[in-house]
């Protein structure tokens, strides 16, 4: 009896024991956990916020004068009196944004309180201008306090500054100046030094002042022959005074 409960326990001990350690079949399986991922450390130059750099007291004051003049009017000199002529020149100025050489720009405004005044504007330099009498004809414009001058020609512009002694802008040219400077190519002026051109009515005249000297000579036998009649006066005289001694002889013979 012993001997039959021993078997039939070794018999049924495997199946319990394999029951117990397999999973069910309805059981999902685990995933399996993931690994930690690490984060790089911060380095002190991230982390670190930048720092404005900070500007010196000059700089400083230097930046609020250049927004004061910016913003401050140029004032007109009262003492200047323009003349009719003056402001007849001033219509024909060119006014408005003026493109120049080297991405540099003039801005002309006409004032709106004086006529014939106009605000002049560069980088960093304001003046204001009225037109002054020209030896070339050109239009010129001056601020003599500030010692500037605005010169227009006919096919461009200048700004220049006596007193630094250079030019703030060079080739500035308007719309106007440009179709000039285009015509000026296709058609260019003479020079001082260039050679006069002789009409064609000078040329022509010249075989008819050619024509007239055989003329001239011909005349000259003619003045020629006419000399001997001259010559035969001292004839006629002297026999003219010989007659009259004969008559006379005669007569003074009784």
């Amino acid at each position: 009896m012993k001997s039959l409960v021993l078997a039939t326990f070794i018999v049924v001990m495997p199946a319990v024991l394999l029951a117990q350690t397999t999973p069910p079949a309805n059981t999902p399986a685990k995933a399996p956990a993931k690994a930690p991922s690490k984060v790089p450390a911060k380095t002190p130059a991230t982390t670190a916020a930048k720092k404005p750099e900070s500007k010196s007291p000059a700089e400083i004051r230097r930046s609020a004068l250049k927004v004061v003049e910016e913003v401050t009017p140029i004032d007109e000199d009262p003492n200047v009196k323009l003349t009719v002529e003056d402001i007849e020149m001033a219509k024909r100025v060119f006014v408005g944004t003026i493109p120049c050489e080297l991405s540099n720009s003039v801005t002309i405004t006409a004032s709106t309180r004086r006529p014939g005044f106009f605000l002049v504007q560069t980088k960093g330099a304001r003046f204001s201008m009225h037109p002054v009498e020209s030896r070339t004809g050109a239009i010129r414009l001056e601020d003599p306090k500030r010692g500037a001058m605005w010169l227009q020609l006919g096919n461009k512009s200048m700004l220049m500054s006596q007193k630094l002694g250079q030019r703030l802008a060079d080739e500035c040219t308007s719309p106007e100046q440009i179709t000039l400077a285009e015509e000026l190519k296709k058609n260019p002026r003479p020079g001082l030094l260039d050679s006069p051109v002789v009409a064609p009515a000078t040329a022509a005249s010249a075989p008819a002042t050619a024509a007239s000297a055989p003329a001239t000579a011909a005349s000259a036998p003619a003045t020629a022959a006419s000399a001997p009649a001259t010559a035969t006066a001292p004839a006629t005289a002297t026999a003219t005074a010989t007659a009259s001694a004969t008559a006379t002889a005669p007569a003074l013979a009784k």
